[in-house]
């Protein structure tokens, strides 16, 4: 990408487009594309396309999405299944109408079967059955990956599909309920050490094990991919093949921990002193889920943030935002 490139970034106030913002301005970039939930409507396909025939954007980031955890996805199911497709393929559609070069579209490591081999590899894709708690979303955002192989394959576009693995960092969402993971415990922790509590309940046994990257690692890895030269970018699209391995790569650090380390470890860097609690009658989701990252590893990327120098990072963004 060149330095005068016009640049959309599709939900550049979440926390993965907010990330990639931070990085490509640090790299020089200055010609971006932006505009809020209240300016454009990603879900109408009529406001999409006006946006994309107007402003004629080089390169497009999809980050844009409905996105929740466990609570939020089984409360919320039709939502996360209508919203998501729509937006992807108003986007997508329009982006090949309007000659973007190249699209990166952003996805989740849930796209991947409830119990796909460990680590999992791009090619588990559609091997075996999801997760029911967030199938609507994982179904939605696999959707997204075929729609980019079969335009790469029938109009010749530059479409990839990145898996990012279970990302935490400055600009997350810490509501009660509809957060994640790692935000959510943050913004526990947090709370209970303000109110000299004696406990903090965590959901679940606490064995399950995951994998979380910091979302600046997350965003140099998709500007890395996004710079790649052609000889190297268009064997990744599958614009010659109707089967094998689709145009996605996994992005993650390729190591995991428990819920209860993880716990261990948030409470450890917000300073929380009291215990922490199982509740073992909520559900723990998938038992594990770890990116093999050997594909990326192999093009020349690596993840470089250490897990506790990014939750104190992200810790300090909860308190500078909620107090």
């Amino acid at each position: 990408m060149d330095k005068n490139a016009k640049i959309y970034i599709a939900g550049h106030r979440g926390l993965v487009g907010s990330a990639l913002m931070r990085n490509l301005r640090a790299r020089g970039y200055e010609n971006f594309v932006t505009r809020t939930h209240a300016e454009l409507d990603l879900t109408s396909q009529a406001a999409v396309e006006a946006f994309f025939a107007t402003e004629k954007a080089d390169y497009v980031f999809l980050a844009a999405a409905k996105v929740g955890g466990i609570h939020a996805n089984n409360e919320y199911p039709a939502e996360f299944i209508r919203d998501n497709l729509t937006i992807q393929t108003n986007v997508i559609h329009a982006a090949y109408k309007n000659k973007v070069r190249r699209l990166l579209f952003l996805g989740s490591s849930c796209i991947y079967p409830k119990l796909a081999p460990q680590p999992m590899k791009e090619e588990h894709l559609l091997t075996g059955p999801l997760e029911p708690t967030n199938r609507p979303y994982a179904l939605a955002k696999i959707a997204g990956i075929e729609m980019c192989w079969s335009y790469n394959r029938q109009y010749g576009t530059q479409y990839l599909a990145v898996m990012p693995t279970n990302l935490y960092g400055p600009g997350d969402n810490y509501h009660p309920q509809n957060s994640h993971v790692i935000p959510a415990l943050i913004r526990r922790f947090h709370e209970a050490k303000r109110a000299n509590a004696s406990s903090v309940t965590v959901w679940g046994t606490g064995t399950p094990r995951r994998e979380f990257m910091y979302s600046e690692d997350m965003a140099d890895a998709c500007v890395y991919l996004m710079n790649l030269p052609d000889a190297q970018f268009v064997p990744l699209l599958g614009q010659d093949r109707n089967d094998g391995l689709p145009p996605l790569m996994n992005i993650g650090v390729g190591d995991d921990l428990s819920i209860r380390e993880l716990a261990e470890t948030v409470k450890e860097v917000v300073g929380f002193e009291g215990e922490i609690e199982f509740d073992t009658s909520k559900p723990d989701g998938t038992p594990r889920k770890l990116m093999d990252v050997g594909r990326l590893n192999a093009m020349g990327w690596t993840a470089s943030t250490p897990m506790k120098n990014g939750l104190a990072v992200a810790y300090s963004d909860f308190i500078a935002g909620n107090g």
